[in-house]
């Protein structure tokens, strides 16, 4: 599976689910079990290896502007998310999160930027395939800390500063 396959594979979930992410991740589910346990690992090492780029100090930001803070589990779980919402806004947020806000559309902090299931989708499928846990990826975990300068989450006039547009639209202060 390439980098092509795999995006449309989260684009076709996506629009099915109408932007859930649970819904998102069944029919995830669904449409990788139609795969060999191959692809479905391939798939797997594309969703890690955007996960893993996603570690980042800006994007985790970005990702406590929009869900008004972002713990360590949060923050996991919006990368999740942020993949799922496919190429154009996983790529622009990861190369400056700031255009998050001329990205995103609505955002509802109860349904919006939490992803867990999506993380588990690839590992359920291969699962359910094999009958066996999918194998290690192969791939080079995250960095014990993010890329990029540390921010104060908690410093309302750093985070405004730092992300002028998403503040505006989706901060609380």
């Amino acid at each position: 599976m390439d980098e092509t396959e795999f995006w449309e594979i989260v684009d076709r979930t996506r629009e099915a689910a109408d932007g859930d992410p649970e819904e998102q991740a069944d029919l995830l589910v669904e449409r990788l079990v139609q795969l060999d346990p191959d692809s479905v690992l391939d798939f797997a090492r594309h969703f890690e290896a955007r996960y893993n780029r996603a570690y980042r100090w800006d994007v985790w930001g970005a990702a406590a502007v929009l869900l008004d803070g972002a713990s360590d589990d949060a923050f996991d779980y919006f990368r999740c998310w942020l993949i799922g919402q496919g190429r154009e806004i996983f790529e622009g947020a990861v190369h400056d999160p700031d255009v998050l806000a001329d990205l995103l559309g609505e955002f509802d902090e109860e349904v919006d930027g939490d992803g867990e299931e999506l993380g588990y989708a690839a590992d359920e499928a291969y699962e359910q395939l094999t009958g066996v846990v999918a194998p290690d990826l192969g791939i080079t975990p995250q960095p014990e800390e993010p890329e990029g300068t540390p921010l104060d989450f908690e410093d309302e006039s750093a985070l405004a500063a730092r992300f002028p547009r998403l503040w505006e639209r989706f901060g609380t202060g």
